[in-house]
């Protein structure tokens, strides 16, 4: 808590006028102007320090080891211990439960930087705020005091327990089941594919309440919050996956766990809208770090096609290249403009659904993208592991995938598109 608080301190200094509560709602987010006040891409002096804390300690402490925990696939504990110490963790977590409770903005801008220095690392990160997200949209004030609070009293991570062998897309196709049996439930079933699985104090976990297969997902699942120490959780092996490798990912068996009634989210049958609810506040920085990567990819190849030199000159100064650098340029910064709406609609509180799935769908196939266009420009250095660009194209492919797949952003997209026309 001692380093949380130093941290918190050195930031209201920076700040000046302190650090306000958590609200969506609030007029008063550091990067919103007051109403009428016109459009503006500027960052304020407080969002600036958040950025250049991330990208320092990205580029001194994360890049230098970043290649030898995607070999060992080791979990990088060190570096997120580093990175609560600095206040780049949890930082949506409310000052009422001892956070910083800043907003989407900022957090999107912090998921950046550091997904620049490595993406396995900053998923790691990332995923406490997907398995925080349900408890700050939808948990009662002891809910959120017991669960979010102790995240801030030392370094800790928590996990989303939603994903199955089955169920990855298909959410309602859940077959969990949670049975109430007096003042408790009682949990049976598989998940798969848990980021932080192995090492997460607590879950977030959605299981089926209703036994009638007919019952609208809206009904039929129920949020729970888990203690990962609870008897009967069984914890699968990491998972060797493509890329992002030093982040944990497991799957998870539940046999007759007990859960208190207490450990529900709002009340039976409406997990479906929570977990979903949390997706809107978590895709923007999903696509922030895909931004990252491509971010740094795009770095990689300039760097590399102003030294390398072919036909007796460097080869930034065939067209061929810069032209694709250029391509790669482009989608950068759009993608940044898309997530940062995305984050800004949320701090707004407005319903983002439409701005986050544009977000996540088109930065995680950029990232995809510039990261190919990278490998291709460093030719056959780049298809070997000696040089960057590598990792950072099987880093890549997981943004195209989780936290919705990229044809599910799109029937997301095309929903509400179309859904404007109806009304």
């Amino acid at each position: 808590m001692s380093a949380l608080r130093a941290a918190r301190e050195i930031l209201q200094t920076i700040a000046g006028h302190g650090w306000r509560s958590h609200s969506t709602k609030s007029a008063q987010n550091l990067h919103i102007a007051k109403p009428g006040s016109g459009f503006s891409f500027e960052l304020t002096d407080e969002q600036k320090e958040f950025q250049a804390t991330a990208r320092k300690f990205a580029v001194e402490e994360i890049i230098p080891v970043a290649a030898q925990y995607d070999k060992t696939g080791e979990y990088p504990l060190p570096l997120i211990k580093r990175a609560w110490e600095l206040g780049l963790m949890n930082s949506h977590i409310p000052e009422s439960c001892g956070g910083l409770g800043l907003g989407s903005f900022e957090a999107c801008l912090i998921t950046e930087e550091l997904a620049y220095g490595c993406t396995g690392m900053q998923t790691a990160i990332e995923a406490n705020s997907l398995g925080q997200m349900p408890v700050i949209i939808a948990g009662n004030e002891h809910q959120q005091k017991k669960y979010l609070g102790r995240m801030t009293e030392e370094p800790m991570m928590c996990a989303y327990c939603v994903t199955e062998p089955g169920a990855g897309s298909d959410v309602a196709g859940i077959k969990t089941k949670a049975e109430k049996k007096g003042d408790e439930y009682v949990v049976n079933g598989q998940k798969m594919w848990i980021t932080n699985g192995g090492k997460a104090n607590w879950y977030f976990l959605l299981a089926r309440t209703d036994p009638d297969p007919k019952a609208p997902a809206s009904k039929a699942f129920t949020g729970f919050l888990v203690e990962a120490d609870t008897p009967g959780i069984q914890i699968g092996r990491k998972e060797m996956n493509m890329g992002q490798r030093c982040s944990d990912t497991r799957g998870i068996v539940f046999e007759d766990v007990r859960i208190p009634k207490e450990n529900v989210l709002i009340a039976e049958g409406a997990g479906f809208k929570i977990a979903m609810g949390a997706f809107d506040k978590t895709r923007p920085p999903v696509a922030a770090g895909a931004v990252g990567l491509a971010k740094r990819a795009l770095g990689e190849a300039t760097r590399y096609a102003l030294e390398r030199k072919t036909f007796g000159k460097a080869i930034v100064e065939h067209q061929a290249v810069s032209f694709l650098l250029a391509e790669m340029a482009m989608k950068v910064e759009l993608a940044r403009m898309a997530y940062q709406r995305a984050a800004w609609e949320v701090d707004a509180g407005r319903r983002n659904t439409y701005y986050a799935s544009i977000a996540k769908a088109f930065a995680g196939d950029i990232a995809n993208q510039v990261a190919t266009d990278a490998v291709q420009i460093f030719g056959g250095n780049g298809f070997n592991a000696e040089y960057p660009v590598e990792k950072l194209m099987r880093d890549a492919k997981i943004y195209q995938i989780y936290e919705g797949t990229a044809q599910i952003q799109r029937m997301i997209i095309a929903r509400e598109h179309v859904g404007k026309f109806k009304a």
